[in-house]
C-alpha cells in the first residue's frame, strides 16, 4: 500500500471524489434486487440492440457501457443523438432494445425527451440517475439510482464512478458473470486504496502544460474521455482523449516533443498494443504518464493490483480526480467552479 499523499486544500471536488468507495459499497447492497430482476428480464427476452443516450460525463459512462456490454453479452451498442427527439423530432425504430439513459442530474430537457420517445418506440428504457425526483427517473421502466448523494461541486467525480459501477452491476447480472460479481463486491477496498495512490510525480508536469493528450482503448477509453474533461473544465488546460488505436489513424500528425501524453493501461487484450504505442510516442520524444496496475518507475503512476479488467477503469478515474483537483489548484483555478459551467446543464 502507497503512503496517502500530503495534504492538499480540499475543495468539494476531492472532498466528494473521496466519498465514491462507501457510496459504491452502498449502491451494490441496494441494487441487489433490482439488478438480479432486470438481469433475468434481459435473459429472458435478450435485447436485439443496447442504445445509450448522455452527454458530458455521463456519456463517457456510457463508453465504458458499450466496451462492457460488448465484450461480456456479445450485444450491439450504439449512442443515441439527444437531438434526434428534442430537435429533428424524429422517431426511431427501437422496439425490443434496452435503452440506458444515465445523467447525474436527470433534468436535461433533450434526454428526457429522448428517453420518452424510446419508451413510446417499444424500448425497455433503464435510467442511471442521481436524482431520484428528476424528469428523466420518471420517464423511466426501470430506475437504477446512482446513490452518489448530493453533488456540489460542478466538476462530477463520484457519480461518474457511481454510474460505471451501476452499468457494470447490471452486466454481472444480466450475464450472472460470477467473476465480474465477485469483483464488485470488492470493488469499494479497491476505490478506497485507488484513492490513496501517489500520482503527485505528474503533477507539475501537467500544470506547466499547454495541451496534453489523453489515450486509452476499449474499456479504459471511457476514462481517456473523462480525464481529459475534467482538465479542460477544472484546469482550462487544453486536453484530448482518443482511442490508441485512432491516434495512429492521423491525430499523431501532431505529436511533439513538448506535448505530455497521459495514458490509461487496463491488464487485457488491449495492452499490448497501447503499451507498443506508448513505446512509440517515447521514441518520438514524447513524455509519457502510464496509469497501469503492472510495473514501476518512472512514468508509472500506480493502481491497485489484481483488479479484473472490466473494474480496472474504476480505479483509474478514482486514482485520478485528485491529480486533477491538484493540477487545477497549481494552474490557480477554482475546481468547484469552472467558468462558463453550472452543475445542471439543460440541453434541448
Amino acid at each position: 500500500m502507497t503512503s496517502p499523499p500530503a495534504a492538499r486544500p480540499a475543495s468539494l471536488m476531492a472532498r466528494e471524489a473521496a466519498e465514491a468507495p462507501e457510496r459504491v459499497a452502498r449502491q451494490l447492497v441496494a441494487h441487489a434486487e433490482v439488478c438480479r430482476t432486470l438481469g433475468a428480464r434481459l435473459r429472458a427476452r435478450p435485447p436485439s440492440l443496447v442504445a445509450t443516450c448522455a452527454r458530458g460525463s455521463s456519456d463517457h459512462a456510457a463508453t465504458y457501457a458499450k466496451y462492457l456490454i460488448e465484450t461480456v453479452t456479445g450485444t450491439a451498442v450504439a449512442s443515441m443523438a439527444p437531438s434526434i427527439a428534442s430537435v429533428y423530432r424524429r422517431p426511431l425504430r427501437l422496439r425490443d432494445a434496452l435503452y440506458l439513459a444515465i445523467s447525474q442530474s436527470g433534468r436535461s430537457p433533450d434526454l428526457v425527451a429522448s428517453a420518452e420517445a424510446a419508451r413510446r418506440a417499444g424500448a425497455l428504457v433503464v435510467a442511471l440517475v442521481n436524482d431520484e425526483a428528476s424528469p428523466l427517473a420518471g420517464a423511466a421502466d426501470v430506475l437504477l439510482p446512482l446513490l452518489a448523494g448530493p453533488e456540489r461541486s460542478v466538476a462530477a467525480t463520484k457519480s461518474f464512478i457511481a454510474a460505471l459501477a451501476a452499468l457494470a452491476h447490471l452486466v454481472a447480472a444480466w450475464t450472472e458473470d460470477a467473476e465480474l460479481m465477485a469483483g464488485l463486491q470488492r470493488l469499494p477496498d479497491w476505490l478506497a486504496a485507488a484513492r490513496l495512490t501517489d500520482w503527485r510525480a505528474a503533477e507539475a508536469p501537467l500544470a506547466a502544460a499547454d495541451d496534453l493528450l489523453v489515450i486509452g482503448r476499449g474499456l479504459g477509453l471511457g476514462v481517456a474521455q473523462e480525464a481529459a474533461l475534467k482538465l479542460k473544465e477544472t484546469a482550462a488546460l487544453h486536453a484530448e482523449a482518443f482511442s490508441a488505436a485512432e491516434l495512429r489513424h492521423g491525430p499523431l500528425a501532431i505529436l511533439r516533443p513538448d506535448l505530455p501524453v497521459l495514458a490509461f493501461v487496463q491488464d487485457d487484450p488491449t495492452a499490448p498494443g497501447l503499451l507498443g504505442l506508448i513505446e512509440l510516442l517515447r521514441a518520438k520524444g514524447a513524455t509519457v504518464w502510464v496509469a497501469a496496475a503492472a510495473g514501476a518507475g518512472p512514468g508509472i503512476l500506480p493502481l491497485p493490483a489484481s483488479m479484473p479488467p472490466a473494474l480496472a477503469p474504476l480505479a483509474m478515474i478514482q486514482s485520478f480526480y485528485p491529480l486533477a483537483n491538484a493540477v487545477a489548484l497549481a494552474r490557480g483555478f477554482d475546481p468547484d467552479r469552472p467558468d462558463h459551467l453550472s452543475k445542471v446543464t439543460e440541453t434541448h
